[in-house]
């Protein structure tokens, strides 16, 4: 019974990796896989976050987007992705959070109006900055979620992501990912998830540092009083869609919207939404609705 609850409820879980990294660029397996940066001197810019575990390319065609909609957009590349999954293996989501939150704050520093969208993990970031800075001088403008985690597995809820999490704990003692390989590029995929980038295979030590911070950012979903526009297929394959019924009821945004989507029958997870070439431009024109509806937001 010990042995049951230690593995599921992670108590007395820790990172152990937690001191500062950096990404290097030049170690990336593909050109594809590097951040996106596009400015043009605007006052308004946009922070795009990754998800796991994946690349910028994710948002090849959403930035694009963005830019031309008048901001700067900035993807940046975490630590530990995109180069080769042995540097991902023993890193965490402190680490990888400490890199985005200094990103954030950098470009808060520098922008009168500042955005955030993430997507999976990176959406699940995007709900722990606006935890983070809601309600300081340092307030992201709006938020943007797309197929974000707050729960993994749950009976209460009665969401199961991954009945293996059960026992990643035990299992992470003595390795730290199966199977761990590149992907440039994915010759079975469709809709646009043939061009995707990232890393495959199981990677159970920073998996389960994922999974143990989802829990810390449920808890203070209902700090978020910022605009929040969370998104979710409801046929997702990767993360389940009752997380979006979760944010819904427990965020406390002073605005907040949120939008159902239903893909078709795709060979892909219906989860990565602005790369697929058959929802990404309907999707991104709601996502700038959101963000320039500047009329609401003042109200």
């Amino acid at each position: 019974m010990l042995f049951v609850l230690w593995n599921t409820t992670l108590i007395g879980y820790k990172d152990k990796q937690t001191h500062m990294l950096a990404t290097d660029e030049s170690k990336v397996f593909s050109e594809q896989a590097k951040s996106i940066t596009y400015t043009q001197g605007s006052n308004t810019a946009i922070l795009l976050v990754h998800g796991f575990p994946s690349t910028p390319a994710m948002y090849s065609y959403s930035a694009k987007r963005l830019f031309d909609a008048g901001f700067d957009v900035y993807a940046p590349l975490m630590p530990g992705f995109g180069t080769d999954p042995k540097d991902l293996e023993n890193t965490t989501f402190t680490q990888w959070f400490g890199y985005l939150s200094r990103c954030y704050e950098d470009l808060r520093a520098r922008y009168d109006t500042l955005y955030v969208l993430g997507t999976s993990m990176g959406g699940m970031m995007t709900l722990k900055l606006g935890e983070l800075y809601c309600n300081t001088d340092k307030e992201p403008d709006k938020l943007v979620t797309i197929a974000a985690p707050v729960v993994y597995n749950s009976m209460k809820e009665w969401i199961f992501t991954d009945w293996r999490q059960y026992f990643a704990r035990t299992v992470a003692l003595f390795v730290p990912s199966f199977n761990a390989h590149v992907i440039d590029g994915n010759g079975k995929g469709e809709d646009g998830s043939e061009v995707w980038y990232g890393y495959g295979g199981t990677f159970v030590r920073p998996g389960l540092s994922l999974v143990h911070a989802m829990r810390q950012v449920r808890k203070k979903l209902g700090t978020i009083t910022c605009p929040l526009f969370s998104i979710h297929d409801v046929n997702d394959r990767i993360i389940p869609f009752k997380n979006l019924k979760i944010i819904e009821r427990e965020q406390k945004s002073r605005e907040f919207r949120s939008l159902e989507t239903k893909m078709g029958n795709f060979n892909h997870g219906r989860h990565s939404l602005l790369s697929y070439h058959s929802i990404q431009a309907s999707l991104t024109d709601s996502i700038l609705e959101f963000l320039q509806d500047k009329e609401k937001a003042n109200a």
